[in-house]
């Protein structure tokens, strides 16, 4: 039955009346056949029967037998009765189009799904228009913008973000902006014209003021931008807002110098790196932050109050420059902080001036000196003033610091003003 069905897709099928014709014609003529399968000369009865003439071969022999007809019309009847397919048309002949479409779809529902997972719902009023946190030029492409959120590893005990963390966003920011404006080498911030030169940016002065901490899971929009500061500086600031309220949270300013980074020594600002640098300057303006030019003191053995003894940089803490990133020295410094300040206040200034990179085979001490204001009573006591110095074994600065710290409020969630002024000055000796 299969064969028959896969021959009627090649051959034409016989109609029924076609079937029922040809077995009548065979059944006539087998009765005018002789023994030698000869058409016989009867001639046709009284009732009308017509005479059918057919050329029949003889009946064939298989291993001597003889194979008559009867079994072939018989067989043949037989097969007739099976239903024949219908005849072939173009209809019939075309693909089966259900295959394909449902594979289509299937393409289609999974490339929807993965849309939908990237594309991810609800939206939110405050949700980032920028979410994978590349920034974009604005203002005529002058000004870098940065969207970021407070992650649960960036808050400390308090529930808000860490200096740290606003320290490492701001760096991150001045990097990116590099990158954007399509002059980041294979250093860290270094144009292509500064890297023929073996030059790289370091820190010399950094000033932030936070108005308010923000906190986990909030997002913020971080705008930053650069301009000349004297004949070999640049300085950069920034400002950090809520990004659903638009309050400004931090604003920071800085000024950077350039240092070759084979002598470890300061060097001018060559003209090829500034024709380089130059389209991208804002024109100057006050910065964010006002200045703060007092006086940085020395510490000792004698003059400090607590001394922590024995810290030495983590492999994670250097930099692509192979010195330690400058926003360790703050977690550096607070080291050695008491832990009843710690608790009982919150850091809203700090200051620090820098005598000496600090590599990866260096060991400090970090000494902290407490004002009188702030030794007698902590608790009940209002701001209290620190200083702070970090040095090698052999007594070699690396850097002073002052740190200004103001009573923690019972609800850290309120909106309070908090405020911290973070001043870096970064003197490197020729």
């Amino acid at each position: 039955m299969v064969a028959i069905g896969a021959a009627s897709a090649f051959f034409p099928a016989a109609s029924p009346e076609t079937s029922a014709k040809t077995s009548a014609k065979l059944e006539v003529v087998s009765g005018n056949l002789d023994a030698r399968g000869i058409k016989s000369n009867s001639k046709p009865t009284s009732s009308g029967g017509l005479q059918v003439k057919a050329n029949v071969q003889a009946s064939p022999k298989i291993n001597g037998s003889t194979v008559g007809l009867t079994s072939a019309v018989e067989n043949f009847k037989n097969d007739d009765e099976v239903t024949s397919p219908p005849p072939r048309t173009f209809i019939n002949q075309l693909p089966d189009w259900s295959m394909l479409l449902a594979a289509i779809t299937t393409i289609f529902l999974a490339a929807e799904k993965q849309w939908m997972m990237l594309d991810w719902k609800p939206r939110r009023p405050d949700m980032l228009y920028d979410p994978f946190g590349l920034g974009r030029m604005v203002q005529d492409g002058l000004v870098f913008r940065q969207n970021f959120s407070i992650r649960s590893y960036e808050i400390g005990a308090d529930r808000t973000a860490s200096i740290e963390t606003l320290m490492n966003h701001l760096q991150d920011s001045a990097l990116n902006h590099v990158k954007n404006a399509g002059l980041l080498s294979d250093g860290f911030g270094t144009t292509p014209e500064m890297a023929k030169r073996n030059l790289i940016w370091v820190v010399a002065k950094m000033q932030v003021l936070v108005d308010k901490y923000p906190m986990w899971g909030d997002a913020v929009q971080l705008d930053t931008w650069v301009c000349t500061s004297g004949k070999n500086g640049m300085r950069r600031d920034w400002v950090v807002s809520d990004y659903k309220t638009g309050e400004i949270l931090t604003r920071a300013s800085s000024v950077w110098v350039m240092m070759n980074k084979h002598t470890r020594r300061l060097s001018k600002i060559p003209d090829e790196v500034r024709e380089e640098i130059m389209p991208y300057f804002m024109t100057c303006h006050p910065p964010p932050v006002a200045e703060d030019s007092r006086k940085l003191p020395k510490l000792d053995d004698n003059t400090a109050d607590y001394v922590c003894r024995g810290l030495s940089p983590r492999w994670s803490d250097l930099d692509v420059n192979q010195h330690v990133n400058n926003v360790k020295y703050i977690g550096w410094i607070l080291e050695s902080a008491p832990r009843s300040i710690l608790e009982s206040h919150e850091l809203f200034s700090i200051t620090l001036e820098y005598r000496r990179e600090c590599g990866k085979d260096s060991v400090l001490d970090s000494l902290t000196a407490v004002s009188d204001n702030g030794a007698v009573d902590l608790l009940d006591s209002g701001n209290i003033e620190c200083k702070h110095m970090l040095r090698l074994e052999d007594g070699s600065e690396v850097l002073r610091a002052r740190t200004e710290w103001r009573p923690k409020y019972a609800n850290n969630f309120e909106n309070v003003d908090q405020k911290i002024t973070l001043e870096v000055q970064c003197n490197y000796e020729i």
